[in-house]
């Protein structure tokens, strides 16, 4: 509980939140989204114990119907108009009712322009820095210039991950105790899942283990091509020999699982030409109700990136007790700790060992590597990453006040 009175309870003072829920206001929820609305969810769970918190979150249109519901400190406000949202109409209704907020919380990159009332913003990672030609333009534009002056101009900064917390300092030259590392978790799931419902998914798209899952969008900035590449060298060379459950490496599948994003002709076109492409398979979007079979299936799930904000695929894949078979880069090693196989995302041969390793690996040590696994997933956790949230929004309202 946050200890928001320095007294008793019957002379507490009034801490007054507004949160910007944009991010978390939009219904198929990826990547920033998800993470805005996981850490609402949670905000809203903890003030219901602290009856001196009152929160308003701000919206451009009507909150959905999974929002959490109001509550008597807990309200929601629609800003008009739409366009320009963080550039023009929450400024201005900051500025008109600034005496109503102590302080302000954005779970997403674009906090408002100019701000009447102190903030604390977020970043997921500084991917458009350093692949910009992987974005269109106008979003590496709009990216660099929103979220600098955002992070320079907030309070605080949530970071997703120790190693987004580094690029935060080394990019915009923020010190350690302005940046809050508050990572994601996993929504839980489900894995109650129907058993027929999933044989049909897997009959209908050609599917039968063992196969290797990348779950996620298709983008260039996730591998992939190198990843195809690995799977051809391990299927098109000389190792012989069965797993433990006595399977030949001929069997392999590999699924690539999840929508096609921006950029991803090349990726379309290895897999066209592939010599191996009758074993590499496309599901398209996968619903969430199919991702718990789909990664417990896996021999392993994979994320290759050498790039990653936090890696959330690797933390739902040990909590369906698949290994995860990840790069040795970014925040990656942070998440997977040692309950997975590590590769040089650089090197397809690196990549191709991890895929021998993972499937060739006994029952004794996948069952280790398992164990470890559900630890690490017990780590994260979004009711302690929005504690430490609102702990430091406390913390800055007492400053506005006092000063």
């Amino acid at each position: 509980m946050v200890q928001a009175t320095s007294n008793s309870q019957s002379n507490f003072k009034k801490i007054r939140l507004a949160l910007d829920g944009n991010e978390a206001n939009v219904k198929n929820r990826v990547g920033s989204n998800a993470y805005a609305f996981e850490i609402i969810k949670a905000l809203w769970k903890l003030t219901a114990r602290e009856p001196q918190i009152s929160v308003i979150t701000l919206l451009s249109t009507p909150p959905i119907a999974d929002l959490p519901p109001e509550r008597t400190n807990w309200h929601y406000r629609v800003i008009t108009p739409k366009p320009f949202w963080t550039q023009w109409a929450l400024p201005l209704h900051l500025f008109w009712c600034r005496h109503e907020y102590d302080v302000l919380f954005t779970p997403g990159h674009y906090a408002p322009r100019i701000s009447a009332i102190p903030y604390i913003s977020s970043v997921m990672d500084l991917a458009f820095l350093k692949y910009p030609d992987s974005f269109a333009k106008k979003d590496y534009l709009q990216l660099k210039a929103w979220t600098e002056y955002s992070v320079k101009s907030a309070q605080k900064v949530v970071a997703i991950s120790n190693f987004t917390k580094q690029e935060i300092r080394r990019a915009y030259h923020r010190l350690d105790n302005d940046i809050i590392v508050a990572p994601p978790s996993v929504t839980e799931l489900n894995s109650r899942f129907n058993h027929h419902q999933f044989e049909k998914f897997c009959q209908k798209i050609g599917l039968s283990e063992p196969y290797f899952l990348y779950l996620g969008t298709l983008q260039p900035r996730k591998n992939l091509v190198s990843l195809i590449e690995a799977f051809e060298q391990i299927m098109m060379g000389s190792t012989s020999g069965v797993n433990p459950q006595s399977a030949t490496v001929s069997d392999l599948k590999l699924v690539l699982a999840g929508k096609i994003g921006w950029l991803a002709d090349e990726i379309i076109q290895k897999i066209a030409v592939s010599p191996v492409k009758n074993q590499i398979i496309l599901t398209g979007f996968i619903s969430n109700q199919l991702k718990y079979p789909l990664y417990s299936h896996a021999t392993a799930a994979l994320m290759l990136s050498p790039y990653e904000g936090f890696g959330i695929p690797a933390l739902e894949a040990m909590a369906a007790g698949t290994l995860p078979i990840v790069a040795n880069s970014s925040s990656l090693p942070e998440v997977v700790g040692k309950a997975g196989v590590l590769v040089n995302p650089n090197q397809v041969g690196s990549i191709a060992n991890g895929l021998l390793q993972a499937f060739y690996m006994s029952e004794t040590e996948r069952a280790t590597l398992k164990s470890l696994g559900k630890g690490r997933v017990k780590k994260f956790s979004w009711e302690a990453s929005a504690k430490l949230i609102l702990k430091e929004l406390v913390s800055l309202t007492d400053q506005s006040i006092s000063q």
